[in-house]
């Protein structure tokens, strides 16, 4: 149990600081931060599958390229669904999952 909200807060760290470094992407505070994360695992692991799914055929013609579109998709969702969340546009949406997932990448490894 506390790995897991470790974990989360940790993601929330990351999620801030995506925020501060990708332009076009702005998080009012830590509380906003922690709701993203839920509704950044919520998306994951609902809406994700699913969009995968149907756009199998182009992620396999671009030999996986597709999914940075996928995971720019998803995590405009959370910026449409979390208050204090704004992204404004896809590029920053394409720019925050990639930065999101090397930061979550560095920041939870000692969990591991």
């Amino acid at each position: 149990m506390f790995e897991f909200f470790m974990t989360w807060l940790l993601t929330a760290i990351a999620l801030l600081i995506t925020a501060y470094v990708v332009p076009g992407m702005e998080i009012a505070g830590i509380q906003a931060a922690l709701v993203a994360t839920v509704i950044l695992g919520i998306v994951n692991a609902v809406v994700k599958p699913i969009l995968v799914f149907f756009t199998l055929p182009f992620t396999i013609l671009t030999l996986g390229g597709f999914l940075l579109v996928v995971n720019a998709i998803t995590f405009g969702l959370v910026g449409y669904f979390t208050p204090g969340v704004t992204i404004d546009g896809f590029l920053p949406a394409i720019i925050g999952s990639i930065v999101l997932s090397l930061v979550s990448g560095f920041l939870n490894r000692p969990l591991k």
